[in-house]
């Protein structure tokens, strides 16, 4: 397992590779092979498969092609061989240029190949569409979420190397906790981001995201709407909370607790009370040695 944590890298070899997409990199860690800017057709060019982003937003395509037919595709693409063949190249970061050169008529983009592992090519697409594209609330999630699970990286780490705060990545880590269904509302717009945290405590969040879409409510509303749930359940089920190991009531604030860290570790955490105390204990599932490896690593770099 020690070798597998020496492998989990930081952000910079991603985030270098985005910020100067045509800079030769000085790191040690970088491809061994670089070549200068070229051009290839676009019937050469392919999507990557494991692209996070799964929706791109048709007027912000449509503007991108505007502005290529003016100027051109001004920044290169970076791709790499696809598979032995000489011809084609898959991208790693530039398939909204790619899509809009396509829709504007241009048959030749501007590349840089690099050499990438498949896993070089999941973190840089991840990392560019957090940076540069408009996504949505949960794809942004999922983005964060496979950085942390597949990577290694801490919410911490995230929140600096991406300009974000760690209490934003936290929050939207947890919108991954909801059901599939409120899920898709954020994915197709009927819902906010606001929503969809409110959403998460309700009792039935599937019924109150139907009621919030046919209504129009707002965020607020939302809030006071799953407060006046949270009652009605309670009143009418008392005893009907989730037991911890030990026998005892939990109440929303722990639940909810174990949604964060579990949204955080991409595990499942169960955190039990003793009764009348402040004690109690903390068990993390994992699924893998790889899994276990991951929380070591989360767990050491919190010292």
């Amino acid at each position: 397992m020690a070798e597998k944590k020496e492998q989990r890298r930081g952000l910079g070899r991603g985030l270098s590779a985005l910020m100067a997409d045509i800079e030769p990199s000085v790191d040690a860690d970088a491809p061994t092979r670089q070549r200068p800017v070229r051009t290839l057709p676009v019937d050469q060019l392919f999507p990557n498969p494991d692209q996070p982003r799964r929706q791109f937003d048709p007027e912000a395509l449509e503007e991108l092609k505007l502005s290529i037919r003016s100027k051109g595709v001004i920044q290169p693409l970076i791709v790499r061989p696809r598979g032995t063949s000489d011809t084609q190249y898959e991208i790693v970061a530039g398939e909204r240029r790619w899509r809009a050169a396509q829709a504007a008529g241009v048959h030749e983009v501007p590349v840089v190949i690099r050499e990438f592992s498949d896993e070089d090519v999941l973190e840089i697409a991840i990392i560019e569409n957090i940076q540069r594209a408009d996504l949505n609330p949960i794809e942004e999630a999922a983005g964060y979420d496979q950085l942390m699970t597949r990577f290694g990286h801490t919410q911490e780490k995230l929140a600096q190397a991406l300009g974000k705060s760690r209490s934003h990545i936290a929050n939207l880590l947890r919108l991954l906790n909801l059901p599939d269904v409120v899920k898709q509302a954020v994915v197709d717009g009927k819902l906010s981001a606001g929503h969809a945290r409110a959403l998460i405590t309700a009792p039935d969040p599937v019924l109150l995201a139907g009621q919030i879409v046919r209504q129009g409510l707002s965020v607020r509303d939302t809030e006071r709407l799953v407060r006046e749930a949270q009652n009605a359940d309670g009143a009418k089920k008392p005893k009907a909370l989730t037991k911890s190991a030990g026998g005892s009531e939990k109440d929303a604030d722990t639940k909810a607790l174990e949604g964060d860290l579990s949204a955080a570790l991409g595990m499942k955490v169960s955190i039990n009370h003793s009764a009348g105390g402040e004690s109690g204990t903390v068990t993390i599932s994992y699924d893998s040695l790889e899994d276990l490896d991951a929380l070591c690593m989360v767990l050491s770099s919190a010292r």
